[in-house]
């Protein structure tokens, strides 16, 4: 982490509390059960209620954390809109717990397309197409045995029913939120159509924008020809004509912070030398769980696994892509991948 980033606000807040980061803007943070063990929700006084960037994933816990929120910072007031940055479960799981108390939903349309959709998408074994990737990439027989005897997790385990119905929100547009005008500015690589919201002085986000910590970017069976990192890098340079060191970004997870432009490049810089780090590996044919320990630079077990596979897919797809590495499918059932 270099000085260019400054943290101005050191302690979250705690579960059930809220810190002014701005007028008329709270910081809330709601607790998650894995690794990255927290989310952060923005409310924004708007008008007589509130509206919420964001909601955390459903649970119990998350169910009762809210209610107590909403009698305590948010002062009974009721949430009349949820803005969506991406449709991963700890952003979108309780957004349709709010639509029934009458919040109305703003989503980009592929955003609210994909939560919709993998919330009705229950599965109760990995289907054919997870085995035949996971085993493409590598994975031993012994993980794909124990993977093949698992529930795989699922959406609606964890996200809250969506009801039909939401409004659109699209690159430029300009939504008027209490005394403030934000710019809607879509990023992608780590979710397709992730919404950042943007004002005089501020930025919401969301995970497209976080600081000492990589968002994951993914390949996944569901497209797994395709090239998020591209998508990724082309996403930060877009935003570094807009990125000033003032502005305070609030972002998805940790802290927020000062230093956008420093980031952004550093962010693109993190994935540039990953990739050489990688090609040179790829001296020798590797699987793509061979490409673990440069990639990551630390052991990966069991519960990083998943999110290791689809990142190592993902920076190996892009040197694909531009014809700097080969693949075959070996003996085994795997790919190996080869520097050309």
């Amino acid at each position: 982490m270099s000085d260019a980033l400054q943290f101005p606000f050191p302690e979250p807040p705690a579960p059930g509390q809220a810190a002014e980061v701005a007028p008329g803007v709270l910081w809330l943070r709601l607790p998650l059960p894995m690794a990255l063990d927290h989310v952060n929700i923005y409310a924004l006084e708007d008008g007589p209620g509130w509206t919420l960037i964001d909601t955390g994933m459903r649970s119990r816990r998350g169910e009762a954390l809210w209610q107590e929120i909403l009698q305590g910072p948010l002062a009974g007031r009721p949430v009349t809109k949820v803005i969506l940055t991406h449709h991963h479960p700890d952003h979108v799981g309780m957004v349709g717990w709010f639509q029934e108390r009458g919040a109305e939903l703003y989503a980009t349309r592929t955003a609210w397309l994909y939560a919709r959709m993998l919330t009705l998408d229950v599965q109760e074994q990995p289907s054919p197409q997870a085995m035949a990737f996971w085993a493409k990439a590598g994975l031993s027989a012994e993980r794909l045995a124990a993977r093949q005897a698992e529930r795989p997790f699922n959406f609606a385990d964890v996200v809250h029913p969506l009801p039909q119905g939401f409004t659109r929100i699209s690159e430029g547009d300009v939504l008027r939120i209490g005394a403030r005008d934000w710019t809607v500015r879509l990023g992608s690589g780590h979710a397709p159509d992730h919404a950042t919201l943007w004002t005089d002085g501020l930025v919401l986000g969301g995970d497209q924008l976080l600081p000492g910590i990589s968002a994951n970017i993914g390949v996944y069976p569901t497209e797994p020809e395709a090239d998020p990192l591209a998508e990724w890098l082309q996403s930060c340079a877009a935003f570094e004509p807009y990125a000033k060191d003032s502005d305070l970004i609030l972002p998805g997870h940790k802290l927020p912070f000062t230093g956008l432009p420093f980031r952004l490049r550093q962010m693109i810089d993190n994935h540039l030398s990953a990739l050489e780090r990688l090609l040179q590996h790829l001296e020798t044919p590797k699987t793509a769980v061979e490409c673990f320990p440069v990639l990551f630079k630390r052991p990966i077990g069991p519960a990083e696994e998943g999110l290791a596979l689809v990142e190592a897919v993902a920076h190996l797809n892009w040197l694909l892509h531009r014809g700097k590495v080969s693949r075959s499918l070996g003996k085994s059932g795997a790919y190996h991948w080869e520097r050309l």
